[in-house]
């Protein structure tokens, strides 16, 4: 059995990977640790919480105190490291809290992993480090794909905090004998995103008749990934992957912004067609209307260091660990449109600010 702390679990992608090791590895223990910030939400391990083998704790990646105990009291011999500031508009005007979770919080906890599992303490252990590949920076459109090798060069306070996050997980691997692996994915989506991300921004908008905004001309090129076809690659990565390597999880789904958007106001626009029930629910949708959803977009200024294109080269660990995303980007966008209408209480209560933190 192993013993599972995942750092960050009550945020978007944490939780989601919570719910999906819940139900494949129901004997594993299963830790959550969650600060609970704007972005950590109780309400998304809500199906978690009837296990035996589930524990969650409130605290910071950066107490030291807090998560020593977790480990003694658990006997914890696997990290999954999601807990991170990841929002780059956040980042940009306030990246304090960006250098002190990435880079402060995750050697916090690597100095705790070190203390417990080193010196044959604990032979059978994995600290999984999830990175994104802001890290490598931009590419031009004719340029291939990111690959593991790749060189570093965040452009944003947030891709330089993750950046230097990365570079300590390998760093204590290849100085003290950590077990390690990272993962570098693209952008997620999926259940439980957080408002403030393009794809749920942009939906609760137009179920609100509110704008669409949409950065620039709207060209910039992003690989799209669902957030349970990440969950797979990071099970594939602790249960085959060489430790102290990098495997890079894509969707093998670049589309440039506006076109996420057109493809997402296609997806309502029939929603609301073939749903009646949505014209009474949601009044101030040009949908209810038969407008089209189109008619909300808004191009407005551009962000401070845009990058251009990310883009994933996932053949490291589709040949070596024989992963392949189940879902391509207009099937996933559709159970995405799916779960957010069937879970309206769930967006009002961040919305309105009603949600439970504690």
């Amino acid at each position: 059995m192993n013993r599972l702390l995942i750092t960050g679990g009550a945020g978007f992608i944490g939780s989601n990977f919570a719910r999906y090791w819940l139900e494949k590895y129901p004997k594993d223990l299963i830790v959550v640790f969650d600060s609970l910030t704007y972005a950590g939400n109780r309400n998304n391990l809500i199906s978690c919480f009837d296990s035996p083998n589930f524990k969650f704790v409130k605290g910071s990646v950066c107490d030291q105190a807090i998560i020593d105990e977790v480990f003694t009291e658990n006997n914890i011999n696997r990290v999954v490291h999601f807990a991170a500031e990841s929002h780059v508009d956040r980042s940009i005007t306030e990246p304090d809290a960006f250098i002190t979770t990435n880079i402060v919080g995750t050697h916090t906890l690597l100095k705790v992993a070190k203390n417990h599992w080193l010196g044959d303490k604990v032979p059978d252990h994995l600290f999984h480090h999830v990175s994104t590949d802001e890290v490598y920076g931009s590419l031009d459109y004719e340029e291939p794909a990111f690959t593991e090798t790749s060189c570093y060069a965040p452009n944003s306070p947030y891709a330089s905090s993750k950046a230097a996050s990365d570079h300590l997980v390998r760093a204590y691997h290849h100085t003290y004998g950590l077990k390690v692996t990272t993962s570098n994915c693209s952008n997620n989506y999926g259940p439980h995103h957080f408002p403030e991300k393009l794809i749920p921004l942009c939906l609760l908008n137009i179920l609100n008749g509110d704008p669409l905004p949409i950065y620039g001309d709207g060209k910039q090129i992003r690989d799209w990934l669902y957030v349970e076809d990440h969950c797979r690659g990071i099970d594939l990565i602790m249960n085959k992957g060489i430790r102290g390597e990098t495997y890079n999880i894509g969707g093998n789904n670049e589309w440039s912004n506006i076109d996420v958007i057109l493809m997402l106001c296609k997806i309502v626009n029939k929603k609301f067609k073939v749903t009646p029930d949505l014209v009474d629910r949601f009044p101030n949708s040009p949908c209810s209307k038969s407008i089209e959803a189109e008619t909300l977009i808004s191009f407005v200024p551009d962000r401070p260091g845009h990058d251009y294109r990310y883009a994933i080269d996932a053949k490291k660990i589709e040949q070596n660990l024989g992963y392949r995303p189940l879902l391509n980007f207009e099937a996933g966008l559709i159970k995405t449109v799916a779960w957010y209408l069937d879970n309206e209480d769930w967006w009002k209560s961040i919305l309105d600010g009603s949600y439970q933190q504690d």
